[in-house]
């Protein structure tokens, strides 16, 4: 850009500037109209709403409308509504602005962070394309068996998501599936053939295996690490969730939910004669070709694997179990995952690539990339997220979800995770529902004298379940682009999946939650 040269002038010089006439009737528009709903629906709440609670409580959900309307209507570009709680806050009466500032430098933002820089390293020297391709690979069968295949386009996807955005990696993966799908001749892909059951079956798998991988680890999906963060913010006296203790919940659910996924996809669309049909245009060929594409693995494709390792096993050892406290315990609880996050990118920064003399891994201009749109969007919903429980809206709002206190026990979960599903599918995005939802259910389980997890983890959980709408989440935006599935299609399988994950969920909880999580009773 032009501001990384030292010789150009910040502020163009003589710059000719041109402006269009003015008028009443531009003015007029649908989008003018979405930037005055925010402080419109602002100034309803302060004037016509009363709580029982204190004034801040009122406010506060007059900033929550505010900033919840750009973000519905996109009025404001996301990263800017996103910083809008810094301002919004202080005029308001509801927060400092040192305190609301805090909430975009929390530990899991640093987290994401470092997270991104390393994601930016495998993309540079395309180590996610030859995983992708290997482990493909290996699952195309000779001749090709369609399920086989299908397993192991999907399982790269979710492995893949795991340590990546669910974003990320339904965009890298894409391109790869759709790669193997042209091997099929017209004639085999109109939709009501074998070929063309088998296109829809890849690009959903693919859709929905990105955020199903991503529920494993907390850096696999923001929604994680909001729940994280509030449950860190919320309840500072307990236990946190550190990267291993959810890994031992997330990974358990998330495979069970993919191998449902797996199982409904060869059930809907993999006929018995797949085989037959698809065994004569689709071998190892196209992927050995894309392989040799990319030639023989470099020293700094080594170096980045290297560095991912060695991220794993920092987080995977920090914090082990009660009896091995892991190297955590060194520094008394003061370093965290995110610590380990810009460690680890720190040391891109370092490390030459061989390519160059003084060239290393990765330089600042690479990280222009950062998605700082999901960085700022984190970090406004944990303000949100403070001010709510702060300003006391959070007692006054969950009083709303009083009715669950007479459900049974054993359906609070799939109640509560079918909640924020409907919320996600219809009207908002998995971060937005989870920053909403997540602090309203921490505090309504205060009243219900159960532990907060047992309901802000199906909560989270449902908020990613958002697979019958392309408009649910990025990835079935990804997968519907494609032009192999229709909404049908989508409204289909992802009933079937959202049912099934629903139920899965609902069994781990009482059982693998209440022995990881530690549900069982209240917060110590």
């Amino acid at each position: 850009m032009a501001y990384d040269d030292p010789k150009t002038p910040f502020l163009p010089i003589n710059h000719p500037i041109h402006q269009s006439p003015f008028s009443l009737k531009s003015m007029l528009t649908p989008h003018t109209f979405y930037v005055l709903l925010g402080p419109l629906l602002s100034a309803v709440i302060c004037l016509c709403v009363t709580f029982d609670g204190p004034v801040t409580s009122r406010n506060m959900l007059a900033v929550t409308a505010w900033v919840f309307a750009w973000w519905l209507t996109e009025a404001v570009p996301m990263p800017i509504t996103s910083i809008a709680p810094l301002f919004l806050f202080p005029v308001f009466g509801v927060a400092s602005a040192d305190r609301v500032a805090r909430s975009y430098t929390d530990d899991v933002i640093t987290l994401l962070l470092g997270s991104f820089m390393l994601v930016l390293a495998v993309e540079r020297y395309n180590v996610h394309r030859r995983l992708a391709l290997n482990i493909t690979l290996r699952f195309c069968g000779e001749p090709v068996n369609p399920p086989l295949l299908l397993l192991g386009i999907c399982a790269t996807t979710a492995f893949v998501s795991m340590w990546m955005h669910n974003v990320a990696s339904a965009v890298m993966m894409m391109p790869v599936a759709t790669g193997i799908l042209q091997r099929l001749p017209a004639s085999l892909s109109t939709p009501d053939l074998a070929g063309g059951k088998f296109c829809k079956a890849v690009v959903l798998g693919v859709t929905y295996a990105a955020p199903i991988g991503g529920m494993s680890t907390l850096t696999g999906t923001g929604v994680n690490m909001i729940l994280v963060a509030i449950w860190k913010n919320e309840f500072p006296e307990a236990q946190p969730i550190g990267f291993n203790t959810w890994f031992l919940f997330g990974f358990p659910l998330a495979l069970l939910i993919f191998f449902a996924l797996w199982a409904i996809l060869c059930l809907l669309y993999l006929s018995k004669g797949s085989t037959i049909a698809l065994a004569g245009c689709m071998d190892k060929s196209h992927l050995n070709r894309e392989l040799e594409m990319l030639g023989p693995m470099a020293f700094a494709e080594k170096m980045v694997l290297a560095v991912f390792g060695l991220m794993i096993a920092l987080w995977m050892t920090r914090s082990i179990t009660t009896d091995i406290p892991g190297w955590g315990a060194l520094f008394h609880g003061r370093a965290g995952d995110g610590t380990v996050s810009v460690m680890v990118a720190t040391l891109l920064f370092i490390i030459p690539n061989g390519k160059q003399k003084g060239e290393k891994l990765m330089d600042w201009n690479e990280c222009k990339k950062l998605p700082w749109n999901i960085i700022l969007l984190l970090g406004a919903g944990f303000a949100l997220a403070d001010g709510m429980q702060s300003s006391g809206l959070a007692d006054v709002l969950s009083k709303t979800l009083y009715f669950l206190e007479h459900v049974p026990y054993l359906i609070i979960a799939p109640t509560v995770c079918l909640i924020c599903a409907v919320i996600t599918e219809f009207i908002t995005s998995n971060d937005a529902a989870a920053t909403l939802m997540v602090p309203l259910l921490g505090q309504m389980a205060r009243t219900m004298n159960v532990h907060p997890l047992v309901l802000m983890v199906p909560g989270a959980i449902g908020s990613q379940l958002a697979f019958m709408l392309p408009t649910g989440t990025p990835p079935n935006i990804i997968g519907f682009n494609t032009g192999h599935i229709d909404i049908f299609d989508m409204m289909k399988t992802g009933l079937l999946l959202k049912i099934v994950g629903t139920a899965i969920l609902s069994m781990l909880m009482p059982t693998l939650g209440a022995y990881v999580l530690g549900t069982k009773g209240g917060v110590d």
